[in-house]
């Protein structure tokens, strides 16, 4: 995959986004299959402790500052621009860096650990010498999960995606399997602990073996630490983006908090969460987008352009039928779930976001290519300018509205989102302009709709509009097409094997 011109093929594109989703589906579903088991295991305080431990792992990645985006962009383009020797130098800084501030950074958690167990989490007394034992264990995966985050973006800038999922689906599972069978013979909850640290542990080993080739050259190359500033600046401005992101996500939930209720928040946050969960399909295909654009960007922006379009697509083929079935079935669905009541409380909300979720999985791509140009600083501004805007926005519907009003906020800004990340490509990088252009029928298709669905009353009547969305968006994206992408995708429709022996 080191030749630019093999780095943006469909078939490398495909076969990276199956290998993504399938890396981030199987550990998931495995999760939901483990969960009731480990609670029984744990017993409630003991779970209680264990998913703040795992908010705690998870809160851990910030601190790579976006060095392993950053690492994924700049690798990229050095194999696109013919300088793939330049590589061990920067991932050498890069890696050195990271491992002496998260090792400081574990040191700092060894030693609040007895505050944090004590005086902020309400711990009962005799649970207490576990939580702190458990926890200064977990202030050893630091390190590892800062170091596999920069790991894993230098295995995506070479595009290994079967390789580094083939390592890592394994090592996930047993992120989730392993503490179920430690408790089995150790019910301690440090034994927990030790087990996730092993886990993060053999994540990094098999990273390194995987890039040994590169890890001889990184040994062999005199270290430069100043290589690292230009990755901090531009993953500082990533980080700073999704941030941003993420404090939109939560910031309606504390507004209807604050003015209505519990129960409110409780049934606007749970189908929240649950429409939130289609991410994975996006993110899979902006991980197997961001080293393509990377390297493809300077030299070849045709193909860069085609890239967007296709990206766009993929994702709205993806992600459409799962709209269309929240918005039609909302209601229907949280009663299967949860309950009559929950869907009573909660139906309508779901339908509404449904249609949000859609745009915000497009907006993944052009973001992609924001990043690989080298331009996050404006997502991020872009980010900023929505809070200003969101947040009252949010408020007042919520105040006429009630949740379905928030949630008709979060909607709005998701189509805001997707149009203004793909206004901001066009503009920055030209040479898209053409393919935004040509994604606009059928998003615009896409939108209209979404928007019907949830006024649609009667299953015959959702069912009828979803088929006609569906054929609409399969003529468009079709139309969308070159003539050789659409012999290529019959190709793939004919061997969809062949798609997953790439991107090795």
């Amino acid at each position: 995959m080191d030749q630019p011109e093999n780095r943006t093929r469909a078939r490398t594109m495909v076969a990276g986004f199956a290998w993504n989703a399938l890396g981030r589906g199987l550990p998931l579903l495995l999760a939901l299959a483990l969960t009731p088991l480990l609670i029984q295991q744990l017993g409630v305080e003991r779970w209680g402790l264990f998913t703040l431990a795992l908010a705690l792992v998870g809160v851990f990645g910030v601190f790579d500052f976006g060095v392993g985006q950053a690492l994924t962009r700049a690798v990229s383009e050095r194999i696109g621009t013919g300088r793939a020797g330049e590589a061990a130098g920067l991932v050498g800084a890069a890696l050195v860096a990271l491992a002496g501030f998260s090792l400081v950074l574990a040191g700092l958690l060894w030693l609040v650990v007895p505050m944090l167990v004590e005086r902020v989490l309400n711990v009962p007394p005799a649970l207490q010498p576990q939580a702190v034992a458990g926890m200064r264990v977990l202030a050893a995966a630091a390190p590892l999960v800062v170091l596999n985050a920069a790991l894993w973006g230098v295995l995506a800038a070479y595009q290994r995606f079967r390789d580094a999922n083939l390592v890592t689906i394994p090592v996930n599972i047993f992120y989730y399997l392993g503490p179920v069978l430690v408790l089995l013979v150790w019910d301690d909850l440090m034994a927990v602990m030790l087990t996730l640290v092993a886990v993060r542990l053999a994540n990094t080993v098999s990273y390194l073996l995987l890039l040994r080739r590169l890890v001889r050259e990184v040994l062999g190359t005199r270290l430069r630490l100043a290589l690292v500033l230009p990755l901090l600046r531009l993953g500082g401005w990533m980080t700073f983006s999704g941030v941003l992101t993420q404090a939109l996500l939560y910031a309606d939930r504390f507004l209807i908090g604050a003015l209505l209720t519990l129960a409110a928040v409780a049934y606007y946050a749970t189908p929240l969460d649950l429409v939130l969960r289609v991410w994975m399909l996006p993110v899979a295909v902006a991980q197997t987008l961001l080293p393509a654009f990377a390297s493809a960007y300077a030299a070849q922006p045709g193909e860069t352009a085609a890239l967007l379009r296709r990206g766009g697509l993929m994702v709205l083929g993806l992600v459409l039928p799962v709209g269309l079935l929240l918005a039609a079935g909302g209601q229907e669905i949280l009663a299967l779930w949860l309950g009559p009541d929950f869907a009573a409380g909660g139906g309508m909300v779901l339908r509404i976001l449904g249609v949000g979720i859609v745009f915000s999985c497009v907006a993944f791509v052009p973001n992609a290519l924001l990043d690989a140009i080298g331009r996050p600083d404006a997502t991020a501004r872009f980010s900023l300018a929505q809070a200003v805007l969101y947040l009252p926005l949010a408020t007042l519907m919520l105040l006429a509205f009630g949740i379905e009003g928030a949630a008709v906020a979060w909607t709005l800004r998701c189509l805001v989102d997707c149009i203004g990340k793909l206004w901001l490509a066009a503009r920055l990088y030209p040479a898209a302009g053409e393919a935004v252009r040509r994604l606009r029928p059928v998003l615009a298709a896409a939108a209209g709709g979404l928007a019907l669905m949830p006024l649609v009353a009667g299953h015959a009547a959702m069912a009828a509009l979803g088929l006609a969305v569906m054929a609409v968006f399969v003529v468009l994206a079709f139309r969308a097409l070159d003539r050789e992408e659409r012999a290529g995708l019959r190709g793939a429709l004919r061997h969809p094997r062949l798609l997953l022996r790439a991107g090795s």
